[in-house]
């Protein structure tokens, strides 16, 4: 099913009932990046979490429309969730956290489409800067960004990124 060709892709704000298919892609992407054993969403925390009156996060769906005649509807085959950052050098900033198209449908620019429809919100919401994090082996996804002008800030600046979880949170939290 490789390089399957499309009529039309279209890239909407995605919906409450697009929960299920982000989910499903989210499951696809951390088995692509050999980390299925972390995902512990589910559609309900998806639902609640970015459909609220105050969403902790927003997405874009990549929406494959049929052909004419085509029994099916649109299938949803990739996404780009994204929420809003704080700079304290440059301002408002928007992060990308997963961009994500099905391997069948890569290389037709669909994640470029993705990119720059957050490029978009970002430059719409006021935004100085878009940010997103990649695995060191995934040279296909930082070929892509830097073709289209991103830079790699470990590479120039030095920047290492960390994290905080559970039971070290806790200890921090004196809880």
């Amino acid at each position: 099913m490789a390089g399957v060709q499309m009529a039309s892709v279209r890239i909407r704000e995605a919906k409450e009932g697009d929960c299920g298919h982000i989910l499903r892609l989210i499951r696809e992407l951390a088995e692509y990046e050999k980390l299925s054993d972390q995902v512990k969403i589910s559609e309900e925390a998806l639902r609640a979490d970015g459909f609220g009156e105050k969403p902790f996060y927003h997405c874009l769906v990549a929406e494959l429309l049929p052909a004419l005649g085509e029994p099916q509807g649109p299938c949803v085959v990739g996404y780009g969730l994204y929420y809003f950052i704080y700079s304290t050098w440059k301002g408002r900033n928007v992060y990308l956290e997963d961009i994500y198209v099905m391997p069948e449908y890569r290389g037709q620019g669909i994640g470029s489409q993705i990119i720059k429809k957050v490029a978009q919100v970002a430059l719409n919401k006021g935004c100085s800067q878009f940010r997103l994090a990649v695995l060191d082996w995934n040279k296909s996804a930082m070929d892509l960004y830097k073709a289209l002008g991103a830079q790699d800030l470990t590479e120039t600046e030095g920047w290492h990124s960390f994290r905080f979880e559970g039971e070290v949170m806790r200890e921090l939290a004196g809880k």
